[in-house]
């Protein structure tokens, strides 16, 4: 969460031509209902379960770049399946920069909603601590700490075309 999932997918889809698929945004579309609307009415295994589907119609997909949710690789065989389907990037950033980022959104977070700076700092953090074991299973750890996808780009380019 803050990592720059989306716009740097955005970004590369658009200077490789391919086409850019956001997770949450395609199971939005598969529920009628919002992120934080589906969490309010049918809880987080539900959401989970849904982001398990999504893994399998990107499975029909050719040509994709993919920003899954934060969380998505962290459950069950999640991150295995998202390997067979391609090359996946963990998008590494500190707890300071994830929470400067998250405070300074406008996106509506309905697992950060209304907690203090002290308390973002540490559900972040406690996060992190749980998921990174998953994130360090991707292909590429690439430091996304105050940086351009300009890089990641330049590396995803040259394994596209080894």
């Amino acid at each position: 969460m803050g990592s720059g999932k989306s716009s740097y997918s955005k970004q590369i889809s658009y200077a490789l031509g391919m086409k850019c698929i956001d997770t949450d945004r395609l199971i939005e579309q598969m529920e009628c209902m919002t992120i934080p609307e589906i969490f309010s009415a049918k809880g987080e295994s539900y959401f989970r379960e849904a982001e398990r589907r999504v893994i399998e119609k990107l499975k029909e997909e050719d040509n994709i770049i993919v920003a899954t949710g934060g969380g998505l690789p962290c459950f069950g065989d999640n991150m295995e399946r998202l390997k067979e389907i391609g090359l996946t990037v963990y998008l590494r950033a500190s707890v300071e920069e994830l929470v400067m980022r998250l405070e300074k959104s406008h996106q509506k977070r309905p697992l950060i909603e209304g907690k203090s700076h002290d308390e973002l700092t540490s559900f972040v953090s406690e996060n992190l601590g749980r998921r990174e074991k998953y994130y360090n299973l991707a292909d590429i750890k690439y430091d996304a700490n105050g940086r351009r996808a300009d890089g990641l780009l330049a590396i995803v380019n040259f394994l596209k075309n080894k």
